[in-house]
């Protein structure tokens, strides 16, 4: 009898360990949608791109990202649950489950979309080059093997690979715009945005040629389709009542929750 509860247990062991090391979504809600913890929207962004995510001294982020993931929150009836993570590594947390969704200014890619799904987009953006006033560049041909700064596991690496192989990686495109004002890096390529937000906030940095369009989204693992129709159910709702606008102004200065033709 005592052999057989042994084993008993140990079997029980191994199952608690197993669940505990899966990493994935563990609890499906009445409206059959999997959340790491129910009752709560648990969402990644990177805390280093102002003003989408910006980390306070308390370790708290704010900025136009955490506000849009607390909107989206309340209309599933969900409290918010910021998670704080390197920008290179969330994709791979949404996929392995760590998070229920990414809300931290991923352009929709097709490389991205092998490991993720994504929703409709909720802001328009796009790259732009940056470099010091004294720089004679002015668009993406004069960068031909010059240094270019970037973020890592960022869509701008892909236009900086186009016209130069010496190509340095951040964790943070401010860091990297950071470091051009500091006289590092022939220039930088980032969101047209962040690099204006950095003007304004005093770096001796210029904009030159935009190098196209891209769409924003959230993105969620492939296995939470359900939570995937609320979030776009969400965003409408908030398209359609003026709260995604609202949010944009507050942290942008105008409404990048529309394609430019649009507004």
């Amino acid at each position: 009898m005592k052999r057989f509860t042994q084993g008993a247990v140990g079997v029980l062991l191994l199952l608690l360990l197993t669940a505990c090391g899966s990493g994935g979504a563990s609890s499906e809600n009445a409206d059959g949608f999997k959340l790491i913890k129910d009752g709560e929207l648990v969402f990644a962004s990177s805390g280093e791109f102002k003003p989408f995510s910006v980390t306070a001294a308390d370790g708290k982020m704010t900025g136009f990202d955490i506000e849009v993931g607390e909107a989206i929150a309340q209309e599933l009836g969900l409290e918010p649950v910021q998670k704080k993570m390197k920008f290179g590594s969330i994709v791979e947390s949404v996929k392995a489950g760590r998070v229920d969704a990414a809300i931290a200014s991923h352009t929709i890619t097709e490389e991205r979309l092998e490991h993720v799904s994504f929703s409709t987009p909720y802001y328009y953006s796009g790259p732009q080059i940056f470099v010091r006033p004294d720089s004679s560049v002015e668009k993406l041909a004069d960068l031909e093997g010059l240094e270019i700064a970037v973020s890592k596991g960022s869509t701008y690496e892909e236009n900086a690979a186009s016209i130069s192989t010496n190509i340095i990686f951040y964790d943070s495109d401010v860091t990297a715009l950071e470091a051009l004002n500091r006289g590092k890096h022939d220039a930088v390529i980032t969101d047209f945005v962040t690099g204006k937000e950095a003007i304004g906030a005093g770096m001796e940095i210029e904009g030159k040629e935009l190098l196209g369009k891209s769409e924003q989204a959230i993105a969620v693992a492939k296995d939470n389709e359900a939570l995937l129709k609320k979030i776009n159910e969400a965003l409408q709702t908030l398209k359609e009542n003026g709260t995604l606008a609202e949010i944009s102004k507050k942290y942008i200065g105008e409404d990048i929750t529309v394609l430019p033709e649009e507004s």
